[in-house]
């Protein structure tokens, strides 16, 4: 007969065997995957045990992390103060500029200074005219038809110091800017129209009334200044343009590839040049409106190519990544 001692060796011997036999079960069932009905659970984060008084798991909380984690949002003005490093510009000259991706609404600005506008005024004086004349229920007259046309088209000086004189000079100017949402741009005194001050922010607003369809300019205004501003002359088809296309004018899936305005004005007391160029450019079916601004340049032809290297920049900005 057994000993009451040997009869407790037999029975804990016995118990082992079942715990270890109800562990290596389990086991099994977490190689072999969960009963059918029950939702797979991914091979790449396998769950563990909850932790010690109900809390969850650290393998569980990075999962839901980065489940529930959002991508994040594109730094455009980071961009493109990066991308504007890469543009050369002369000791003593300065440089601004602004840029919108249409169809994505992203905008960024570069710089926040206020410049001479030059004949780049001339877009915002035609957009006060129409909006005045929106105002009056009547259309533009034949005389003010050819001014613009050869004001924009030719940058003709004359034909914009007539229509300054139109729109009330620098009052009317500011009145129609203050409804379009300019906040930094202020007409200059008498027939001075050139050196209306604006900034690069101020101008892609601009842009948005004559190109955007939340405009107060309504569609027919806004389609004639877009066609006179497709319809530079040669020799002043640079500036932005060479963002989209060049000088040739290709065209892009959006149509015209570029529609703009450009200022260039030496100044007496110091020999240097503004040079300042707005528009819209098509890019591989994209379209931006783009404004740069300069002042400071020895020469027209540096400033040419400073605006215009900082143009494709701008533009080249939106196509890298974050």
């Amino acid at each position: 007969m057994k000993s009451r001692r040997d009869r407790r060796a037999v029975l804990g011997a016995a118990l082992a065997s079942a715990v270890v036999a109800a562990s290596t079960a389990g086991m099994g069932y977490a190689l072999s995957g969960p009963p059918q009905g029950t939702p797979p659970v991914s091979s790449a984060v396998m769950p563990s045990a909850p932790a010690a008084g109900g809390g969850t798991s650290q393998v569980t909380q990075t999962a839901t992390a980065a489940a529930t984690a959002q991508p994040s949002p594109v730094d455009r003005k980071a961009l493109l103060a990066s991308a504007m490093a890469g543009v050369p510009v002369e000791d003593g000259a300065r440089l601004s500029a602004a840029v919108l991706d249409v169809a994505g609404g992203e905008q960024a600005v570069y710089g926040d200074g206020s410049f001479d506008t030059a004949s780049i005024v001339k877009v915002d004086i035609l957009a006060a005219l129409l909006l005045q004349a929106q105002d009056a229920g009547r259309a533009l007259t034949a005389g003010e038809k050819s001014y613009a046309t050869a004001m924009i088209e030719r940058s003709d000086n004359a034909s914009a110091t007539a229509l300054w004189a139109s729109i009330g000079r620098a009052a009317g100017l500011d009145a129609a800017n203050k409804r379009f949402g300019l906040t930094g741009t202020h007409g200059s005194d008498g027939e001075t129209w050139g050196l209306t001050q604006t900034t690069a922010a101020d101008q892609l607003v601009l842009l948005q009334q004559v190109f955007g369809t939340d405009s107060l300019l309504d569609a027919d205004s806004r389609g004639y200044l877009r066609g006179l501003m497709e319809g530079i002359v040669d020799g002043q088809r640079w500036g932005v343009s060479a963002a989209g296309g060049g000088a040739a004018g290709a065209t892009g899936a959006a149509g015209t590839a570029w529609a703009l305005k450009n200022g260039w004005l030496p100044r007496s007391a110091t020999g240097l040049w503004d040079i300042n160029s707005v528009g819209r450019v098509t890019v591989g079916g994209r379209e931006f409106l783009v404004a740069v601004l300069s002042d400071g340049n020895s020469s027209q032809q540096r400033g040419i190519s400073m605006v215009e290297r900082a143009a494709e920049a701008a533009v080249g900005s939106f196509d890298r990544a974050a």
